[in-house]
């Protein structure tokens, strides 16, 4: 503050006073930066009109007292003039100096030191200078100039300091002020009637606050206007001498943001308002300082709220940068009030704006009455559009659309883009469906790919048989199988020929029937086929329709599963069973049979199927195939066909021997003259030994009509053979026991007789007998050197040992054949003679313990079966 004794006084926060003395005579203005510890001060030394600038920095101390920088007069031009107003940029690069008689010097570079600035004088005019102001923004530095006259802007950033007449009215001293950024730091200027606001080019708006004003100020957002009272004292008076109404000054605070008054109060003779450490401050021409401290942002809402100033209270918070929950709860207790007032579509916007921070339900109850059922869809569709809605939300949703039979509102909503769907698509089906807007729900499927939904509609509501195949036949493969699988039956009931179109492409190489342009973009090398087997059951009612699928199947597909080829060989034998015409049955035959050839199908079923429908030719095949050759007597037999029966044991009976014995039972046991049959059963049971006489005699004796005449050749014959079985058996006797007492007499001779050796040639070269010579008791003799060059050991004859060793091998293959027991089983069962096979291994020797001496490890002169004594002779 400054005082008329040429002294500047500093007041600290803690309220202490300090003073330093600044002029000799007077300080008549002061001008402290924001940003710095700078304070800028204009008085007199010495008498008369010769104004001093002088700039303090408070930082630094002289003597005790604040530095001063800088002292220059503040003239413009020659003449000495009053100063009237005072401005300093807050870069400390610009001064700005204004007189009375309409002129402003303006100072620029460094403000603190003479020797980096310039002065000049900016403006010149008839009408004193009232207010100056600096503006900068970004780069681009204003002065406003304000005269009692006249508003103008220079453009400083510019060399030439271009100006702009804002206006032609302009206003009293200290009735003019810089906005800040909130405002866009518009130049403030107070006349009588209205308050203006200037850009730097043009008027901006204005305000209507009539009244003669002393003071404009604007401090962190608010506009302090002091006016002139010409009314009765308010009762919130700050002063304490009491004055005359007119004496009175009225302040009022306003928030132009917000459009309300903040503080209005009277007082007496004030000097100046000024905003520091948080607080106002209001100085007094007899010496008194008022503060006024601002509520906190809270206390400001709760006395709008009681005052139900709800929208006012919203601006209020918002400029106040409230967090979203405060501005929610504003905007709820809004809600309640024009709720509780039966203004329920301007409660349901403020409810709407609390959508995200309060719970829905809150607001859902209040509206759940059929009369606001529009208030509560508006809020139902602004919860979707935030995406902040769930299932119940949908439901209800759709509830009132439904309710209001509101066509294009649900259209709208359902038909929104896929960035706009802010609601549970299955949820939203389901309700249209069970309200009957059968159209919209399908729709809604469709365009968010709920295929089970579509179908589901599609055939089960709408009975659209046709329109469902369609949508399955472009869906992808896996859809599109297990669709079929759920649907396929309903679609082959009423779309018989389509379904089965559709189902011999899932099976083959499914493609989905899309536009060729979406078709060039799917990935052709991947085949995509469905188990053929699986579909057969969608078929049960439609025969014709599953005929032509398995055929087409097996045509295109020759591997397809085996139950495809038992399906189809049922529905052929079907056909073939139900057909009537001769002719088409033999095809329908002849299409059975090459597919049971085809050794495709199942035996066991393929059986039972030809079995069922008395498929003949397929029964007869099928026992063949699997070699069972008794079925096929036996099928034969039953059918009585006994021609088929000589046949079938001709054609397998070297496969299976039995069945000559089987064909002769079943011959005997038939009462009709079966003579012919029986006589060449036994021929060729008779050639081929396969029964005992006294076996067939046994079996004809059940025949009453078989006569002893069926048998006489066959027993004539079988005696004939016999006899001379015996003969030869007892030639062949005699022929074994000379040989085997010849032979005892030649080993006794050689056991206790000299051997003679009166070969004269030798058996190998076939010369004359020359010493050294080797003689064997077999009576063969040889040089001793063709001996040693063709014998294979030297203790055996060489012309006698191939047949020797043939004689070893047997009795070595005897004797391994001793211990095949399981050889010998087998025989024994599958021999029509059993006997005979236990008399061949006696005859072996299978039951007794043979010894068989070999010679012990280099010995040459022991005898054994395997060779025969060697003598060697030399010369004596």
């Amino acid at each position: 503050m400054s005082h008329m004794d040429g002294k500047i006084w500093l007041l600290t926060r803690s309220l202490q006073l300090s003073s330093f003395q600044a002029y000799k005579l007077r300080v008549t203005h002061l001008y402290q930066l924001k940003q710095h510890s700078i304070l800028v001060s204009v008085g007199q030394d010495e008498h008369g009109i010769n104004p001093l600038v002088k700039v303090w920095n408070l930082d630094k101390r002289d003597s005790g007292n604040p530095l001063c920088t800088r002292i220059f007069p503040a003239i413009p031009g020659n003449k000495p003039t009053e100063v009237s107003c005072l401005s300093v940029h807050e870069n400390l690069n610009f001064m700005a100096i204004g007189f009375t008689d309409g002129s402003v010097v303006l100072t620029k570079g460094d403000i603190t030191r003479d020797r980096h600035s310039k002065t000049l004088t900016l403006h010149e005019g008839t009408s004193p200078v009232t207010g100056l102001a600096f503006r900068q923004m970004a780069k681009v530095t204003h002065l406003f100039v304000a005269t009692l006259e006249r508003v103008h802007c220079y453009t400083l950033s510019i060399k030439e300091y271009p100006k702009i007449e804002l206006d032609t009215h302009g206003c009293a001293l200290r009735c003019s002020s810089l906005s800040d950024p909130s405002q866009d730091s518009q130049f403030i200027v107070a006349g009588d009637e209205c308050v203006y606001l200037y850009q730097p080019d043009e008027r901006g708006p204005c305000f209507a606050f009539d009244g003669h004003k002393l003071l404009a100020h604007w401090h962190r957002g608010y506009l302090f206007l002091l006016i002139r009272d010409a009314k009765s004292p308010n009762k919130t008076d700050f002063g304490s001498r009491e004055t005359s109404p007119s004496d009175k000054q009225l302040l009022t605070i306003y928030d132009l943001d917000n459009k309300f008054i903040a503080y209005s109060a009277s007082f007496d003779d004030v000097v100046d308002v000024v905003a520091e450490w948080g607080s106002f401050y209001i100085l007094t021409r007899d010496g008194k300082m008022f503060v006024l401290q601002e509520k906190d942002t809270q206390t400001k809402l709760e006395m709008l709220f009681k005052k139900n100033l709800f929208v006012m209270a919203i601006n209020l918070a918002k400029s106040q940068h409230l967090d979203s929950d405060g501005l929610s709860e504003i905007f709820r207790q809004y809600g309640d009030h024009l709720y509780l007032k039966g203004d329920h579509d301007g409660a349901i916007q403020q409810y709407i704006r609390t959508i995200g921070k309060l719970e829905p339900s809150y607001v859902i109850r209040k509206f759940l009455d059929a009369q606001r059922i529009h208030n509560l869809t508006a809020y139902l569709q602004a919860l979707h559009r935030q995406s902040l809605a769930n299932a119940d939300h949908t439901t209800l949703l759709l509830n009132c659309y439904t309710k209001l039979k509101d066509s294009s509102k649900l259209e709208e909503f359902i038909k929104s883009s896929e960035s706009e769907v802010h609601f549970d698509v299955e949820i939203a089906i389901k309700v249209l469906r069970q309200a009957g807007y059968h159209s919209h729900a399908v729709f809604l499927a469709e365009k968010h790919m709920h295929h089970e939904w579509y179908l589901k509609i599609q055939l089960e509501d709408l009975k659209n048989y046709q329109e469902g195949l369609r949508y399955i036949g472009r869906l992808p493969f896996e859809q599109a199988e297990s669709n079929m699988k759920r649907y396929g039956k309903t679609l082959m009931h009423h779309v018989p020929e389509g379904t089965t179109l559709l189902l011999k492409g899932l099976c083959t190489n499914y493609q989905p029937s899309r536009d060729s342009a979406e078709k060039d973009s799917l990935d052709r090398g991947r085949i995509n086929k469905a188990n053929s087997e699986e579909f057969i059951p969608i078929f049960a009612n439609n025969p014709r329709e599953l005929k032509a699928f398995l055929e087409h199947m097996i045509e295109v597909e020759p591997r397809s599963p085996q139950g495809v080829y038992d399906t189809l060989l049922e529905l052929r034998l079907q056909d073939w069973a139900h057909e009537q015409d001769p002719g088409r049955k033999r095809v329908l035959q002849g299409e059975a049979v090459s597919l049971l050839r085809s050794d495709n199908t199942v035996f066991d079923k393929a059986l039972v199927l030809c079995q069922m429908h008395n498929f003949k030719e397929g029964v007869l095949y099928l026992y063949e195939k699997g070699k069972l050759y008794q079925q096929i007597m036996h099928y034969h037999m039953q059918n009585e066909e006994y021609g088929k029966v000589i046949e079938a044991c001709k054609r397998y009976g070297d496969q299976e021997g039995c069945l000559w014995e089987q064909a002769l039972g079943y011959f005997a046991r038939k009462e009709e003259d079966c003579k012919a049959y029986i006589s060449e059963v036994l021929h060729h049971i008779d050639q081929n030994n396969l029964m005992p006489p006294l076996l067939v005699v046994q079996t004809l004796a059940h025949n009453s009509t078989a006569t002893l005449s069926v048998i006489k050749d066959y027993l004539i014959n079988k005696l004939q053979r016999e006899s001379q079985q015996i003969e030869d058996d007892e030639r062949k006797i005699r022929q074994y026991r000379e040989e085997t007492a010849h032979l005892r007499s030649e080993i006794q001779e050689l056991k206790t007789s000299a051997k003679i050796f009166q070969k004269t040639k030798c058996n190998m070269c076939n010369s004359p007998l020359e010493l050294p010579s080797v003689h064997f008791l077999c009576s063969h003799s040889f040089h001793q050197h063709c001996f040693e060059s063709y014998a294979e050991s030297e203790a055996e004859c060489p012309t006698c040992t191939p047949e020797n060793r043939k004689v070893m091998d047997m009795l070595r293959a005897q004797d391994q054949k001793r211990d095949l027991h399981d050889h010998f089983n087998r025989q024994l069962r599958s021999s029509n003679d059993g006997f005979s096979v236990v008399a061949d291994y006696f005859g072996r020797g299978v039951f007794n313990k043979l010894t068989l001496v070999t010679d012990p490890p280099g010995s040459k002169t022991v005898g054994s079966l395997e060779g025969s004594l060697l003598y060697h002779t030399a010369a004596l």
